[in-house]
C-alpha cells in the first residue's frame, strides 16, 4: 500500500508541475493562445480551470503525504534512524559508546 501511495504522489507531482508550467501570470501560457479564437473555452474559463486544477492537485498532494506517514513509521516502536551507523557498529563490536565531552567553563563566566 505504501508503494501505491508513493506512485500516486509522484504522478500528482508531475501533473502539478505540468499545470503550473502551462500557466503564466503575465497573460501568456495556455490562456493566451485562446485569446484570438474564442472557441469552446474562453480565456477566463481556461484560467479558472488551471487554477482549480492547481489547487486540487496541491490538496491531493497534501492528503497523500499525510496518508503516506502512516505507512512509513517504524514497526518495532523505536525511533529508527536516530543513531549513526558508525556508533551502532561500534557498540555491536563490543566498544562502549563514547560519552559527550564536558565543556570547559568560559573565562568570562565569573
Amino acid at each position: 500500500m505504501g508503494t501505491l501511495i508513493s506512485i500516486l504522489i509522484i504522478i500528482v507531482c508531475l501533473l502539478l508541475i505540468l499545470v503550473v508550467l502551462v500557466q503564466n501570470s503575465k497573460g501568456g501560457g495556455l490562456a493566451s493562445s485562446f485569446a484570438s479564437s474564442n472557441q469552446v473555452m474562453g480565456v477566463r474559463k481556461t484560467g479558472d480551470f488551471l487554477e482549480k486544477a492547481t489547487w486540487t492537485l496541491a490538496g491531493a498532494l497534501f492528503v497523500l503525504s499525510l496518508i503516506s506517514t502512516a505507512y512509513n513509521k517504524p514497526s518495532d516502536g523505536e525511533a529508527a534512524g536516530t543513531e549513526s551507523v558508525t556508533r551502532q557498529k561500534g557498540v555491536e563490536a563490543g566498544a562502549s559508546a563514547p560519552e559527550a565531552p564536558i565543556a570547559a567553563p568560559s573565562p568570562a563566566a565569573k
